[in-house]
């Protein structure tokens, strides 16, 4: 699915890998679950690339349905996967923390975790070796991605901003679709380790520059990081 000239998407609005796509080479961030290996290989063949013109994977967090088929391209291409150090353990299989569910409806969570067992979410490859960033690390990457950290959702949890793309991947600091009770509309992401420094986090985005704000699950944000923010906060506001 393409949402811009460099610009690009995978999955769906319940898991999403998301590519930036230049002359120099094609940057992604995030890989979903196992099975969107697939989707890969068919979204490169509809834009002309191919594996080899990946330069790196950027993982928001370190969390399983972000870390996909991540390991399977770093050991068959040696493109390197990147991640926050504070998620670096997340990322290579260590423990999280045990978090409730939190408010679900039958039908959402049942088409989430049906979508999961389809795309391969059950059998989980951790990374073996990663590429630790921090904030305000600028890659050597196609779309120049800039790491702004936003921890709440887990430790290491970051937002990529790509000034060519104009956009800014949230990865689970916010959501656009809560994949548990099937709401809609920017909100806050379930599973997230600490809810109020994941609030706090968002002060960060505000000042950036983009016009897309893109979440790992739901529909890309079509407006500012500041409106998105203040969105969310409103969202998280008790009824």
């Amino acid at each position: 699915m393409r949402l811009g000239p460099h610009l690009s998407r995978i999955g769906n609005d319940i898991v999403a890998v998301h590519l930036i796509d230049t002359p120099d080479g094609i940057t992604l961030i995030d890989a979903g679950l196992p099975g969107h290996w697939s989707d890969l290989r068919a979204e490169l063949r509809a834009i002309g690339r191919d594996l080899r013109d990946i330069r790196g994977v950027i993982l928001t967090h370190g969390d399983s349905d972000h870390i996909g088929f991540a390991e399977r391209l770093r050991r068959e291409t040696g493109v390197p996967v990147y991640v926050h150090a504070a998620d670096a353990d997340r990322a290579r299989g260590g423990d999280k923390p045990k978090l409730s569910m939190g408010p679900a409806r039958l039908w959402p969570t049942l088409g989430f975790f049906a979508y999961g067992l389809r795309k391969g979410g059950v059998r989980t490859t951790y990374l073996s070796e990663v590429v630790e960033v921090a904030d305000g690390d600028v890659l050597d990457l196609p779309g120049a991605p800039r790491i702004v950290s936003l921890p709440g959702h887990s430790p290491g949890s970051i937002a990529v901003h790509s000034e060519l793309a104009r956009a800014v991947f949230v990865g689970d600091a916010l959501t656009t679709r809560h994949v548990l009770t099937g709401r809609e509309g920017l909100q806050p992401a379930p599973f997230t380790d600490d809810p109020e420094e994941a609030l706090a986090s968002l002060d960060r985005l505000a000042g950036l520059d983009a016009a897309w704000v893109i979440p790992g699950h739901g529909a890309p944000f079509r407006g500012s990081p500041a409106d998105a923010a203040a969105a969310v906060r409103a969202a998280a506001q008790p009824a």
